[in-house]
Protein backbone atom coordinates (compact mmCIF):
# COMPACT_ATOMS: atom_id res chain seq x y z
CA UNK A 1 0.00 0.00 0.00
CA UNK A 2 1.44 3.73 -0.44
CA UNK A 3 0.82 7.06 0.63
CA UNK A 4 0.50 10.34 -0.36
CA UNK A 5 0.83 13.14 2.44
CA UNK A 6 -0.34 16.52 1.35
CA UNK A 7 0.19 19.43 3.74
CA UNK A 8 -1.31 22.85 3.70
CA UNK A 9 -3.09 25.39 5.26
CA UNK A 10 -7.05 27.02 4.84
CA UNK A 11 -8.40 30.05 5.42
CA UNK A 12 -9.74 29.65 8.54
CA UNK A 13 -13.13 31.50 7.33
CA UNK A 14 -13.41 29.40 4.45
CA UNK A 15 -12.84 26.19 6.08
CA UNK A 16 -16.75 24.83 5.93
CA UNK A 17 -16.61 25.81 2.33
CA UNK A 18 -13.22 23.97 1.83
CA UNK A 19 -14.59 20.53 3.50
CA UNK A 20 -17.95 20.89 1.63
CA UNK A 21 -15.81 21.11 -2.25
CA UNK A 22 -13.54 18.38 -0.92
CA UNK A 23 -16.74 16.44 -0.13
CA UNK A 24 -18.63 17.05 -3.21
CA UNK A 25 -15.57 17.95 -6.26
CA UNK A 26 -11.94 16.61 -5.12
CA UNK A 27 -13.62 12.98 -3.51
CA UNK A 28 -15.16 11.86 -6.54
CA UNK A 29 -12.13 12.28 -8.80
CA UNK A 30 -10.32 10.47 -6.09
CA UNK A 31 -13.08 7.08 -5.89
CA UNK A 32 -12.74 6.84 -9.95
CA UNK A 33 -8.80 6.54 -9.92
CA UNK A 34 -7.63 2.83 -10.38
CA UNK A 35 -5.92 1.83 -7.03
CA UNK A 36 -7.39 4.82 -4.98
CA UNK A 37 -8.09 3.63 -1.48
CA UNK A 38 -9.62 6.43 1.25
CA UNK A 39 -8.40 9.66 1.97
CA UNK A 40 -7.42 10.73 5.84
CA UNK A 41 -8.14 14.56 6.72
CA UNK A 42 -6.95 15.63 9.44
CA UNK A 43 -7.41 19.56 10.33
CA UNK A 44 -5.70 20.72 13.58
CA UNK A 45 -7.75 21.16 16.44
CA UNK A 46 -6.28 24.89 17.15
CA UNK A 47 -7.05 27.40 15.17
CA UNK A 48 -4.82 30.37 14.68
CA UNK A 49 -6.77 33.48 12.80
CA UNK A 50 -4.98 33.55 9.53
CA UNK A 51 -4.60 29.95 8.44
CA UNK A 52 -5.20 26.68 9.61
CA UNK A 53 -3.22 23.97 9.01
CA UNK A 54 -4.32 20.77 7.38
CA UNK A 55 -2.97 17.36 6.62
CA UNK A 56 -4.39 14.79 4.08
CA UNK A 57 -3.32 11.12 3.52
CA UNK A 58 -4.22 8.91 0.74
CA UNK A 59 -4.30 5.78 0.39
CA UNK A 60 -3.53 3.62 -2.54
CA UNK A 61 -2.91 0.08 -3.92
CA UNK A 62 0.33 0.88 -5.65
CA UNK A 63 2.73 3.77 -6.07
CA UNK A 64 2.33 3.10 -9.67
CA UNK A 65 -1.47 4.34 -9.14
CA UNK A 66 -0.89 6.82 -6.85
CA UNK A 67 2.05 8.48 -9.54
CA UNK A 68 -0.67 8.15 -12.58
CA UNK A 69 -3.18 10.44 -10.75
CA UNK A 70 -0.64 12.93 -10.01
CA UNK A 71 0.31 13.04 -13.44
CA UNK A 72 -3.06 13.41 -14.92
CA UNK A 73 -5.68 14.30 -11.95
CA UNK A 74 -4.03 15.99 -9.06
CA UNK A 75 -2.85 19.51 -11.35
CA UNK A 76 -7.25 19.96 -11.83
CA UNK A 77 -7.04 18.85 -8.09
CA UNK A 78 -4.77 21.83 -6.84
CA UNK A 79 -6.77 24.19 -9.07
CA UNK A 80 -9.99 23.31 -7.06
CA UNK A 81 -8.43 24.38 -3.62
CA UNK A 82 -6.16 26.93 -4.64
CA UNK A 83 -9.06 29.68 -3.62
CA UNK A 84 -9.32 28.17 0.07
CA UNK A 85 -5.19 27.96 0.49
CA UNK A 86 -3.19 30.16 2.45
CA UNK A 87 -0.11 28.02 1.46
CA UNK A 88 1.62 25.85 -1.17
CA UNK A 89 0.59 21.88 -0.94
CA UNK A 90 3.31 20.45 0.18
CA UNK A 91 3.46 16.36 -0.55
CA UNK A 92 5.29 13.37 0.09
CA UNK A 93 5.56 9.81 -0.59
CA UNK A 94 5.14 7.04 2.10
CA UNK A 95 5.04 3.01 1.62
CA UNK A 96 2.57 1.73 3.87
CA UNK A 97 4.06 -1.04 6.47
CA UNK A 98 1.04 -3.10 6.44
CA UNK A 99 2.36 -5.57 9.05
CA UNK A 100 2.52 -2.94 11.83
CA UNK A 101 -0.73 -1.79 11.00
CA UNK A 102 -3.16 -5.17 10.15
CA UNK A 103 -6.10 -4.13 11.81
CA UNK A 104 -6.36 -1.12 9.97
CA UNK A 105 -5.85 -2.73 6.87
CA UNK A 106 -8.27 -5.50 7.49
CA UNK A 107 -10.82 -2.67 8.42
CA UNK A 108 -9.79 -1.11 4.99
CA UNK A 109 -10.48 -3.59 2.75
CA UNK A 110 -13.28 -5.09 4.45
Amino acid sequence: MFARILDFEVKPDRKEEFVKVVKNEVVPILKKQTGFLEILPFIHESMREEEEKVITISLWTTKADAERYEREFYPKVVNILKPFLTTPVNVSYHTLETTLCEHFVEALVA
